[in-house]
């Protein structure tokens, strides 16, 4: 009985003890954190505390098993075995854990300071990546693994792999370029020289995601798109020109035309949430003097590229009904059609 007492009986009661103790800890810090939470308006406290609530009380646990087995009466080499699992787990557990937190934390600061750092698949997944690397080798290390000839086999076998994947490295490395460059990002809006045009939805480690405007994702391999002709009308910023050809007749006052163009293009900013009022619109009598009509181009400006359809059909609209209401006209080009006669056959042989 005492034996048994000695080699059960206390290690479990210093198991539950520690694991108790240490779960009452982690009670007092986590509503330390909730009321300082309370206070705060930043949501990364909110992230923290929910990614650490299930892992501590995986690690609380631990620490009394392991606290149980080092006291016990168990052979020395079960001991060692045991407590080094624990170890390796508590680990594993920890890599995990810093793994998600880390990319949820990277994701709430790019999206909270607006930087044009793009949070990416493959961003997360380098960052992510290197937190797992970091850990396996920290799990070698305790598991009295030497990790130089580790090294050396994957140094020389690395010149094989990099063969291999020649095409996913390729991809991998275009797309680390495309987002150091920072000439394209998520949430632009580009036109492939292919034509193909939408917004950018992601940069894994192998394609970029465009969704176009129909709704269809266009899956690109990130070194057709590096040695791609882009066009990102997300950059330098997302507002840009919108030029509207107007023709009127020659009968016009063209002042008058002006004016009127001006004025609609103001009242439409007004009701179109697409169109700025900033720059003031403008009338330009350019393509200037046509064959059968003057042309002029109304420039205004638009907050983004997808704005521009909305604000061309409201205000083609009216400034047809205005023109209609001011009687300035715009005229229909002429056509004229020749049609020669032919003499009958009897007048040819006469």
């Amino acid at each position: 009985m005492d034996i048994t007492l000695k080699r059960f009986l206390i290690p479990a009661v210093v198991a539950l003890i520690s694991a108790s103790l240490v779960l009452v800890i982690r009670g007092v810090i986590f509503r330390l954190i909730h009321r300082w939470a309370e206070k705060t308006e930043t949501k990364i406290d909110d992230v923290i505390t929910g990614t650490l609530n299930a892992p501590t009380l995986f690690w609380c646990i631990a620490i009394g098993l392991y606290s149980g087995v080092t006291i016990s009466d168990l052979p020395e080499r079960y001991v060692f075995y045991f407590s080094r699992a624990i170890k390796v787990l508590v680990v594993l557990s920890i890599t995990l854990t810093a793994s998600k937190l880390s990319g949820k934390m990277f994701g709430n600061y790019v999206q909270r300071s607006n930087l044009s750092i793009p949070s990416t698949g493959l961003a997360m997944g380098i960052l992510k990546g290197t937190i797992l690397i970091v850990g396996i080798l920290v799990i070698l290390g305790v598991l009295g693994i030497s990790i130089t000839p580790l090294i050396t086999a994957l140094g020389i076998g690395g010149l094989a792999v990099a063969l291999a994947l020649k095409d996913t490295l390729e991809n991998l490395f275009a797309g680390i370029h495309i987002l150091m460059e920072k000439s394209i990002r998520v949430g632009d809006f580009i036109r492939l020289e292919t034509g193909q045009e939408g917004y950018v939805e992601d940069i894994t480690w192998r394609t970029a995601r465009v969704k176009m405007l129909p709704n269809n994702m266009v899956v690109i391999p990130n070194n057709k798109l590096a040695q791609s002709v882009v066009t990102n009308y997300s950059l330098p910023d997302k507002s840009m020109s919108l030029h509207i050809p107007v023709s009127v007749s020659y009968d016009s006052d063209i002042e008058k035309v002006e004016r009127l163009l001006v004025e609609e293009a103001k009242k439409t900013a007004d009701d179109v949430p697409g169109l700025l009022r900033e720059p003031v619109p403008q009338v330009n009598f350019i393509p200037g003097f046509g064959e059968n009509a003057l042309n002029l181009t109304l420039v205004c400006r638009v907050r983004e590229f997808t704005d521009q359809y909305p604000v061309q059909h409201t205000l083609r609209k009216r400034i047809l009904k205005r023109f209609r209401e001011e009687g300035v006209e715009m005229p229909f080009p002429p056509r004229y059609i020749y049609v020669k006669k032919e003499e009958s056959r009897e007048n040819r042989t006469a």
